[in-house]
């Protein structure tokens, strides 16, 4: 299911069982994705025993043909706008989830694009002027056509720029979502839509989801796509906005804020076989309050600061005849040693990209799978005091093994 490699993987999963008393928690874990299949089977009208893969990936592919309609229709009476990107941005907003981040000043972030303005951008926005850019477009939107379309040159030199940065030029803010609805965009998001077949950015460093628009000839399913993509990037950018607050006393600070733009933030704990991401210490404690230890976290981090929202209950909160993908971010079924992922994001992309069965993504499944393993063992004691010991002094000694 996971595509781990081996043997590192079962060796991990030996270790792991040791630390926490034999508990099975993997076996446990796999019963109930096996069961949680099942029923989903039931739900869509097939015998669990008796249904081949690519008749399940076909039937999720019908239901998110007619979701993405039924969601169309509900944004559009809603928000009145004729624009998907609008009304997502406005669905967004009125979620009641913690919208808080700790994010990159905007005076510093404007001083470093004027540094190294985004020539290709202007050029594709029609702009020979930095300056008169920037006084007429958002500078989050302009730092998301940067990171997609200028070259490795230009994003390898914002990387350097961002390790001299400090602390001090950030600030705790709400999330920005940021959509803008020009035709110039428009014109810049085409390429972008037919390499990714998307145009959500989050700017981690910002703390801001930035929406670019979709050409008129979008892809299929690009509302329900978006919104699904947007909402996962809300959760990475909080927990990211979190690891940099955490660790804003290191002196090493501008260093880890490259780490986290370019990659996921982890910290000097090894566990099955890989560094263990910080997203997953922030969804843990988000799910876990009671188990907050103020005295590893604070005084920075605070447990209201580690927010985690489920990407399917948002999405029934804002219309809820989807409620079929509650509880699906870690189901799948396996055929031909590869799994048939339920979680709604890869159906979404499968189905916008319009991939056949045998090319067909997994990859949030797995990732949410992985991520759901790993906190189930950190519930056992020994698992846990060995990643706090790894938290009290972030990335600054040797690997903890588990």
């Amino acid at each position: 299911m996971l595509g781990a490699r081996e043997p590192m993987f079962r060796r991990g999963i030996s270790r792991l069982e040791s630390a926490s008393g034999h508990a099975a928690t993997d076996i446990r874990l796999s019963t109930e994705v096996e069961r949680g299949a099942q029923y989903k089977l039931r739900e869509l009208g097939f015998d669990p025993h008796d249904t081949t893969g690519a008749e399940l990936y076909a039937a999720l592919q019908q239901r998110i043909r007619n979701d993405d309609a039924l969601l169309g229709r509900t944004l559009t009476r809603r928000y009145g706008t004729a624009s998907s990107h609008s009304a997502v941005r406005c669905a967004l907003a009125a979620l009641p989830v913690p919208k808080q981040c700790f994010g990159l000043k905007t005076a510093v972030g404007r001083q470093l694009l004027k540094g190294l303005p985004p020539r290709h951008s202007m050029k594709i926005l029609g702009y020979r002027s930095f300056d008169s850019m920037m006084r007429r477009e958002p500078l989050l939107a302009v730092y998301a056509a940067g990171w997609l379309l200028e070259p490795a040159g230009w994003r390898k030199a914002m990387l350097e720029a961002y390790r001299k940065l400090h602390a001090t030029d950030f600030e705790v803010r709400s999330m920005a979502l940021i959509a803008p609805e020009a035709d110039r965009w428009r014109t810049l998001a085409q390429p972008v839509v037919m390499t990714k077949k998307h145009t959500i950015v989050g700017l981690r460093e910002f703390g801001a989801i930035v929406m670019l628009p979709l050409p008129d000839a979008a892809p299929p399913a690009a509302t329900l796509t978006s919104l699904l993509l947007a909402l996962h990037e809300m959760n990475e950018v909080r927990a990211a906005g979190t690891f940099l607050k955490f660790s804003q006393a290191r002196p090493d600070f501008g260093r880890l804020l490259q780490a986290t733009v370019a990659d996921e933030s982890t910290f000097g704990v090894e566990l099955l076989g890989g560094p263990l991401p910080w997203q997953i210490i922030h969804r843990y404690y988000a799910r876990f309050a009671e188990r907050f230890r103020a005295e590893v976290f604070e005084p920075f981090v605070r447990q209201e600061d580690l927010a985690w929202h489920s990407v399917e209950k948002a999405l029934q909160y804002i219309e809820p005849d989807l409620h079929f993908w509650q509880h699906t971010t870690t189901l799948g079924t396996l055929h031909g040693h590869r799994p048939v992922s339920m979680n709604v994001i890869d159906a979404a992309l499968s189905f916008c990209n319009q991939l056949p069965y045998e090319h067909r993504i997994v990859h949030y499944f797995r990732h949410s799978l992985w991520h759901e393993l790993v906190m189930r063992y950190l519930r056992h004691e020994n698992v846990e005091q060995a990643v706090l010991r790894g938290l009290e002094s972030p990335l600054v000694t040797g690997p903890t093994l588990l």
